[in-house]
């Protein structure tokens, strides 16, 4: 046999290769989902994570990591400049310093108002009590001047005594009636003054002291106010400090010392420890899975086993279908996408490909 017939046979057989490849590709389908339900098989990915300061702003001060460092939850990346904050703080203790000042001035001011009142009015009520004790006094020297007066009346009338001894206990009892009558009316304007206009000062002053309860609570509302203004003011300046949410690898710092940073900006990104690989399965092995079941893989690399959890269990999306360039028409409707989540483990890291054997599918 000649080259030349040699190399025809060979392309012959290269052609009918390459037809009845052709021809199978067609009927089994070529698109990612049936090669992956086939394969079963998904690449190792690591979760990431953008971070970035929350709701504030300003230069960039400290840049605590470097790319390629692994970090703990809490660890501090990144810090800025917390100057403005910190005195607007200040400013806000002393306001509410000040305010603490004239709260307790205004409860000692309401305290001293309350007891001039009751002092005021224990006065009142003493002077009453004097004047009814001079009352009761002024009726019985009145009291004894009658006497006085009747029994020499008596002696007149019997010769015993002179006429001027009598005019005398006539005046004793004209001037002891006249101290009832003026001791009864001082008592009766204290008694008035106490229950009238007098009383009415009494009773305002109390009033006026109760109504300060209202000008303290006023106070302490404001001062409430200004509490919370400085919580806000520290929950800004803890925002100023970036730390790490999980523990991860530093991929990639996107700001540098010096830079000012807008609010919600991406600064860092962090390559978390929680990883997971997808695999597409039929629709005969979907329905003995379930989400939270346990399923065992094996790295490609190594051999390794790697127990994982399924956190998604969900129809495949049909890529091909969308681009309307597969034979098989809605042939992806039976394909199911399964994402596993698994333990982090000495020698499985975010690349490897992890593979899952039929026989996962079949014990259950």
């Amino acid at each position: 046999m000649n080259a030349k017939e040699k190399a025809k046979r060979t392309g012959i057989l290269f052609i009918a290769l390459f037809i009845i490849g052709g021809i199978v590709l067609m009927y089994r389908g070529n698109d990612a989902i049936v090669l992956g339900a086939e394969v079963k098989e998904g690449i190792l990915t690591a979760e990431q994570i953008k971070m970035s300061f929350d709701s504030v702003s300003g230069r960039l001060i400290k840049e605590a990591v470097k790319e390629g460092d692994y970090v703990k939850k809490g660890d501090v990346i990144m810090e800025l400049d917390a100057t403005d904050t910190e005195l607007a703080m200040a400013k806000l203790k002393a306001q509410i310093a000040q305010m603490d000042a004239q709260i307790n001035a205004a409860a000692v001011s309401q305290d001293i108002s309350f007891m001039k009142v009751d002092t005021d009015e224990s006065q009142n009520y003493r002077q009453i009590d004097s004047q009814e004790a001079a009352v009761a006094a002024a009726n019985a020297t009145y009291k004894n001047a009658q006497i006085d007066y009747n029994r020499k009346v008596t002696l007149l009338n019997a010769g015993a005594i002179s006429k001027s001894q009598l005019d005398d206990a006539q005046m004793a009892l004209n001037v002891a009636a006249a101290n009832v009558a003026q001791q009864n009316e001082l008592l009766r304007k204290l008694t008035s003054a106490t229950n009238g206009s007098a009383g009415d000062v009494i009773a305002q002053a109390k009033a006026s002291a109760g109504n300060m309860s209202n000008d303290i609570e006023a106070l302490k509302q404001q001062r409430e106010a200004l509490a919370v203004q400085l919580k806000e003011l520290e929950v800004a300046k803890d925002r100023l400090t970036l730390r790490a949410p999980e523990d991860g690898k530093i991929l990639k710092v996107l700001a540098k010392e010096g830079e000012m940073i807008a609010p919600s900006t991406p600064v860092v990104l962090l390559e978390s420890s929680r990883s997971y690989y997808d695999i597409y399965i039929s629709e005969k092995q979907a329905k003995n899975l379930a989400e939270g079941d346990t399923i065992t893989g094996t790295t490609v690399a190594g051999n390794k086993e790697v127990t994982g959890t399924i956190r998604l269990l969900t129809q495949a999306p049909g890529f091909a279908d969308l681009k309307q360039s597969r034979e098989k028409g809605q042939a992806d409707l039976t394909a199911f996408q399964v994402r596993i989540y698994v333990n982090p483990e000495d020698g499985i890291l975010p690349g490897m490909t992890i593979g899952v054997k039929d026989s996962e599918f079949a014990k259950r």
